[in-house]
């Protein structure tokens, strides 16, 4: 399933099961984005609110990703306090595709 490619539960203080430190960090924006669409566009949950509020914690803005676009939306606009960040997502369709690809039940 999709969810176990965004999601790694490797605690902090071991190394990551995948990926390097950007890798990680792309994939919980990624995961983070389509959550927050899901939740407050579509009132859908795709995680839960408790592993949403954990992963938040995670993001660290000093991780350039690559894409500048998203790097300045995330430091400018993101709040881990909640998902009502995601309307002024740069890229709000692809974030609604991955929503619709992965995560729509067919």
């Amino acid at each position: 399933m999709l969810e176990s490619f965004f999601i790694d539960d490797t605690p902090e203080e071991q190394p990551a099961a995948w990926g390097t430190k950007k890798e990680q960090e792309i994939r919980r924006r990624i995961l983070l984005s389509v959550a927050a669409y899901a939740y407050e566009v579509k009132n859908e949950s795709i995680i839960s609110d408790a592993e949403f509020d954990e992963q938040c914690k995670l993001v660290d803005l000093t991780v350039s990703t690559g894409n500048r676009k998203i790097d300045n939306f995330f430091k400018k606009y993101f709040d881990a306090s909640t998902g009502q960040w995601i309307h002024k997502h740069p890229e709000l369709r692809k974030v609604k595709w991955i929503y619709e690809k992965f995560y729509i039940k067919k």
